[in-house]
This record gives structure tokens, sequence and C-alpha cells, in this order.
């Protein structure tokens, strides 16, 4: 029994001393942390005060030691500390709290604080122990790259909004997040009714639209991309979009990027100028470098008898009774920048041939580059059939002449027989005559 109770003890003991050499070494390390570490009562009053809170408020712990914690709150925060040791005593922990508070030397700090309730060995809370970090430099470079941020943020807006063309921010589910100025005006919509809404609800083919940015997300861009905006009031405005993805900084696309060149004027002047293609009795065509036909007009089609979409990409020279010849046609353009008058004959798909003389030059892109070569054929199948008309009748009239010239020789030559037969029948006359003229 006495055994029993020395063991105890000494079991008591080691407990104890195991618990005190925790304590120490608890207490070291709330000394000697960087951090400043303050424990206070229920009501605010400081009651511990480590070398962080010394290096980081500036007051020793005989200053602080005592005094409410409101002490080093700057003017503006002193409702702070009943707020936090409400939430305290409700047995709530906080953690990185951001505030300010005050120094020694009277200068503002930034820390992050992170408070959690003390309570006795009945676990009523008797007090709050607080654990405070300086952040004012990591709060200053924040602020700084924030700044930055707000500043590229505002240079790309003001970017954004000085552009002319309609440029369109859209989610990956084809909603609208951002619009700029052009956008409003080409639409007719506020920016707070546009964004939200389907980039689609806004042009004359919505699938066409939808396909579009579902083209981007799938490809990562599109390039000269045609719709047509519809504007609330009916009005319609082609554009050409030119989107692709946009992502964040761990590369995870967030949306589409998409600017919209208004071509209208182009197009009515594009319209104008195929009108005044297709009102054309010649047969025009357009060919690029490698001799493939890149546009044609109605009378190539009626001259050809084949469909503008078979035409287009073909061999330009397939179409000619001599194609050898015709290639060397378009070269001579590219060597010389035209030709005029160059004859060929173009062969229909039923047989039927035409015969043209062709006048073509290269048409250049707005930085003077050669891109192609135009050419207009003028039917001279009726020029060419009067002509031999003209050529056979001459040979027959040529042949008459030969004719008439033979007959001429032919009669004057009987006349010269006739006068020199009269004159022999004249001489043999006048010999008779004489002879009974003579007496017997």
């Amino acid at each position: 029994m006495a055994k029993r109770k020395q063991n105890v003890k000494v079991s008591v003991k080691a407990k104890e001393e195991k618990e005190y050499d925790e304590t120490l070494l608890l207490a070291q390390v709330v000394i000697s942390s960087y951090d400043a570490i303050i424990t206070k009562t229920s009501e605010g009053v400081i009651t511990s005060w480590n070398q962080g809170a010394e290096r980081i408020y500036g007051y020793s712990a005989k200053e602080a030691v005592g005094q409410p914690i409101s002490f080093l709150l700057p003017p503006g925060h002193r409702d702070e500390v009943p707020g936090i040791l409400k939430r305290i005593k409700d047995g709530e922990l906080i953690h990185h709290y951001e505030t300010i508070r005050k120094r020694k030397d009277g200068k503002v700090i930034d820390v992050s604080l992170s408070v959690s309730p003390i309570k006795d060995r009945q676990g009523k809370i008797f007090g709050a122990a607080t654990i405070a970090r300086d952040i004012t430099a990591d709060v200053q470079a924040r602020k700084q790259a924030e700044e930055k941020l707000a500043a590229a943020s505002q240079y790309a807006r003001s970017l954004i909004e000085s552009s002319l063309d309609p440029l369109v921010t859209i989610s990956a589910d084809g909603k609208i997040t951002d619009v700029n100025e052009a956008t409003i005006k080409v639409t007719g919509v506020s920016r707070e009714k546009l964004i939200g809404t389907d980039f689609s609800n806004y042009f004359t083919e919505p699938e066409k639209a939808r396909e579009g940015y579902q083209k981007v997300f799938a490809k990562g861009f599109v390039t000269d991309y045609p719709l047509i905006i519809r504007h609330k009031s009916g009005r319609q405005t082609s554009v050409l979009y030119n989107a692709s993805v946009y992502k964040d900084t761990t590369g995870d696309v967030q949306g589409v990027f998409a600017a919209a060149r208004d071509i209208t004027e182009q197009k009515q002047a594009s319209q104008y100028a195929r009108s005044l293609i297709e009102s054309s009795l010649d047969p025009l065509v357009t060919i690029s470098a490698d001799g493939k036909i890149t546009d044609v007009n109605e009378a190539t089609i009626k001259v050809t008898g084949i469909l503008r979409e078979k035409l287009i990409g073909t061999d330009f020279s397939n179409y000619f009774t001599e194609p050898e010849k015709a290639r060397e046609g378009y070269q001579q353009v590219f060597a010389k920048g035209f030709v005029t008058d160059y004859p060929l004959t173009i062969r229909h798909r039923d047989g039927k041939l035409t015969n043209v003389l062709y006048n073509a030059s290269v048409y250049k892109d707005t930085n003077g580059n050669v891109i192609g070569v135009f050419a207009a054929a003028r039917d001279v199948t009726e020029q060419k059939r009067v002509e031999g008309e003209l050529a056979e009748q001459r040979q027959r009239e040529l042949e008459r002449l030969v004719e008439l010239e033979k007959f001429q020789k032919l009669t004057v030559g009987r006349e010269l027989k006739m006068v020199e037969l009269k004159k022999d029948i004249d001489e043999l006359r006048r010999e008779n005559d004489n002879l009974q003229a003579k007496p017997s």
C-alpha cells in the first residue's frame, strides 16, 4: 500500500515536471517569437508582452503590461477592440485579421492578427491571446502592385474605349462580360443591358455568331469572321470579327476577346464594283499568281456554261481551245504588267466556241504587292465571222475579175481576128472588082 502511494507520488511529480518543462518551453517560444504575442484580460487589459511585441510596437513590456490594448489603436479604429473581445467571449477564433496599429514613435503600421480565447481548467474564457505580424512591407508591395494593376487596367481600358471598332469579351457560355463604347453605339444597347446577355443575340444570324465564338474556344482564334450586327433600330452593320482566347495567370482560358471591323462601306463599295462587273457584257475574270480563277462575272459563266462555284479555284487555261497559249497570256501579264488584244478561243462545255480578244493587267494590294490578274475578254466571234465573209467575198470578186480578164482577152482576140478577116475580105473584093473592070 505504501509502495503504491509512493508510485502515485512519483507519477504526479513526473507529470508536474513534464508540464513544467512544457510550460517552460512554451514560455521560451513565446518570449523569443519574432511575432508579437500578447495576452489580455476579457476586458482588454494587457497581461503579457513578448520581445516580438517590443520590436513591432516599440513599447517595452514594462510600458505595455497593465495598459488597455486600445492604446495601440490609431484614431478611427477605437471601436475595433470591443467587437473583437465580444467575438472571443463567444468562443470564436479570429485568423489573419488585417488592420492597422500605432507604434510608440507614432508610425502607423499594417498588422495581421490572429486572436484566440484563453480558458481555465474548467473551460471558462478569462482572456485572449493575440499573435500579431507586421505586414507593412507586404501591404505596401501589394498596394503598389494593385496600383500598377489599376494603372495598367485603366490604360487598357483607355485603349479599348479609344478604339472605333466594337470590342467585346465573351465567357465560355457565350455571355457578354464587357464591351466598349463602340459596341454600345453599334447595337444601341447600354453596357449594363449588354453585359450578361448572349453574344449571339445581336446579329442577323445568331447561330453563325454562336459558331464563331465556339470556334475561338476550339482553335484559340478566328480571323475575318463575317457577321452582321443588328442595331435595336433595325440598322445593320456588316463586320469582320477577329477574336482570340484570353487566359488567367495560370494559363487557364477565361473567355474570348473579339474585335469587329466595320466593313459596311467596303461592302457597299464592293457591291458597287460587283454591280459594275456584272453589268459588263464582256467575260471578266481574276486570276491568281498560280493561274487559278479567283472570281468571274455572269458573262464568264454564260460563255463557259459552268457555274461560278465550279470555275473558282480551277485553272484559267482549262477553258480555251489552246490551253498553253492561254497560260502564256496570263504569264505575260505578270511579267509585263499587261497584255492587249490577246486572241483566244473560249470553249463552252457544249462545244460552242467563242473567239475573244483579252485585255488584262495586274492588280495590287494596298501595299503595292501584285496579287493577281484582272482580265476582260471582248467577244469578236461576229467580227471574225464578218471578216471571214468579207474575205470570202473578196476572194470571189478576185476570181470573177480573173474570169473577166480571161473573157476580155478572149473577146479582144476575136475582135482582132474579125478585123483581120474583114481586111482580107475587103482586099479580095477589091481584087475581084479590079479583074471585072479589065476589057476582055
